[in-house]
C-alpha cells in the first residue's frame, strides 16, 4: 500500500512537471511585441520595421524557417548580374530565393547582416497596406577573413496580409519585393 503511495505521486508530480513546462520549447527564439531594453529576438512582423529585423535574425542565426516566413508567395528578388557586359538585371521568385538562401547558410560559418540608415519609405496606396522602403546595409561573411564586407542598398515593398476572421482579425507584414542594389 505505501509503495502505491509513492508511485501515484511521483506520477502526480510527473504530470505537474509535464504540464508546467511540456509547452515550453527552450531552444526555440522568444516572440515577443516588445519589451523596454529592445532586446528583441522576433518579432510578429506587424510592421515592414518588425519583418527586417527578423530578417536580419535570420541571417545571423542562418534560421531558413524564419526566413521563409518573411516572403509573400508573390516575392521577387532583383540583382544586378555581374557576369554580363554590360550588367543586367535579373530576377527570380520565392522558392529560388529560399533555396539560393539555405545554400548561403549552409556555405558559410558565420553571416553578420546589419542594417544601417533608412533612406526613404513611403506607402504604395491609400490603405496602407503596401510601404517601401531603401536601406542601407552591411553583410559580413565569416568574419570579413576571404570574402570582403559588402556595403550596400536595398529596396524592399512589404505587403499588409489579414490573418483570421471578422471579428477576430490580425495582420502580419510580408516581402513582395527584394531588389539588391549593391555595387561591386
Amino acid at each position: 500500500m505505501v509503495g502505491r503511495v509513492k508511485i501515484t505521486q511521483y506520477t502526480v508530480y510527473t504530470i505537474v512537471l509535464v504540464l508546467m513546462f511540456g509547452c515550453v520549447n527552450p531552444f526555440a527564439p522568444a516572440l515577443s511585441k516588445g519589451d523596454k531594453q529592445g532586446q528583441l529576438i522576433l518579432t510578429d512582423q506587424e510592421t515592414p520595421e518588425a519583418v527586417l529585423k527578423n530578417f536580419s535574425y535570420a541571417y545571423n542565426f542562418k534560421d531558413s524557417l524564419v526566413y521563409s516566413d518573411l516572403l509573400d508567395s508573390s516575392f521577387q528578388f532583383i540583382y544586378n548580374d555581374f557576369t554580363t557586359d554590360p550588367v543586367t538585371k535579373d530576377s527570380w521568385g520565392r522558392d529560388v530565393d529560399i533555396k539560393t538562401t539555405v545554400g548561403l547558410f549552409h556555405h558559410f560559418q558565420t553571416l553578420n547582416l546589419e542594417w544601417g540608415g533608412t533612406i526613404f519609405e513611403n506607402f504604395l496606396n491609400e490603405e496602407k497596406s503596401r510601404k517601401e522602403i531603401k536601406k542601407t546595409f552591411t553583410l559580413t561573411f565569416d568574419g570579413g577573413e576571404l570574402i570582403p564586407t559588402i556595403k550596400g542598398e536595398a529596396l524592399f515593398i512589404f505587403k499588409k496580409k489579414i490573418m483570421g476572421t471578422l471579428p477576430d482579425t490580425s495582420s502580419i507584414w510580408k516581402i513582395t519585393r527584394w531588389e539588391d542594389l549593391s555595387r561591386f
